[in-house]
């Protein structure tokens, strides 16, 4: 190869490592931008909301603007709604401020790799078709986070299990066309409930808006018919709305593993579906 290409072709990688440099300081300022707002602020104003705008408190509470425990557990944001008792599901709408959400999302992406199933003899992360996103877990460290500490904590509280009996947080992307097959939560090995014991709940927060498709569905949940990436089958679904999430058991009244928490992600049609998930276990995991 001659100087003169040798120099086009050196000018080009250069060009290409100074954008990706560039790119991932613009993420990292972002990411420490969204951690240092993040000091519990005042009740914001919601959309769609009456008279002057802002959070309307129930009747006979005090005011919460500085109420530090109040802000971290979002009271007056989040509204339970229990669509089924068998299994039980609550959505939880406005679990998550905006902001959650968007930190959640670029903590994760410069990190996703190719979704994994577990292996019900190994217990072991496989590749499957029967599920098609991209994710990746938080690691113990930024657990330490205050951000992350508020939204374990806010989990734990609406779930009743202690903090200390969740995994790790995963977050997924599920873009066009993917999907993940109705499956349980609750582990058919051995392997994995040495250390915590079997997942009772799951706590599937929505992170991104302007999704078509992707519902999270049950089929053995309700008698009625529901939307499910397009169809209409029978169960219930639940559509992936910003800040929402969906609190499930998979572990009946009776403490054994419910067949009818069966759930799945409907294909996405269009745009990108952004969540995060959050198993608890029996006991402790660390």
């Amino acid at each position: 190869m001659t100087a003169a290409p040798m120099k086009i072709v050196f000018g080009l990688l250069t060009l290409v490592t100074v954008g990706m440099i560039i790119g991932a300081s613009f993420q990292l300022a972002f990411i420490r931008r969204l951690e240092d707002s993040y000091e519990f602020p005042p009740f914001r104003k919601l959309q769609g909301s009456q008279n002057d705008g802002y959070l309307q408190l129930p009747r006979g509470l005090p005011h919460l603007d500085n109420d530090k425990e109040a802000r971290v557990l979002r009271i007056g944001y989040v509204k339970p709604e229990v669509i089924s008792w068998s299994p039980r599901i609550i959505v939880l709408h406005n679990f998550l401020s905006m902001e959650e959400c968007d930190y959640l999302r670029a903590v994760a992406l410069p990190r996703l790799q190719i979704s994994t199933v577990v292996d019900t003899k190994t217990g072991k992360g496989i590749k499957s078709d029967v599920r098609t996103s991209s994710g990746m877990f938080l690691n113990p460290e930024e657990r330490k986070y205050p951000m992350i500490q508020a939204i374990e904590k806010r989990i734990s509280v609406y779930s009743q299990v202690p903090v200390e009996n969740g995994e790790l947080i995963q977050v997924l992307r599920y873009e066009k066309s993917q999907y993940y097959k109705p499956h349980h939560d609750y582990f058919s090995d051995t392997f994995n409930v040495k250390r915590g014991g079997q997942r009772i709940a799951t706590v599937l927060m929505y992170l991104s808006d302007n999704v078509e498709g992707g519902e999270t569905y049950f089929p053995l949940a309700g008698s009625g018919e529901c939307s499910c990436g397009g169809k209409m089958v029978g169960g219930l679904s639940v559509k992936p709305n910003k800040g929402d999430a969906v609190l499930f058991w998979s572990m009946g009244l009776d403490g054994q593993s419910d067949p009818n928490s069966i759930h799945g992600g409907c294909k996405v049609l269009a745009g990108e579906k952004w969540s995060a998930t959050k198993w608890m276990r029996q006991k402790t995991t660390y």
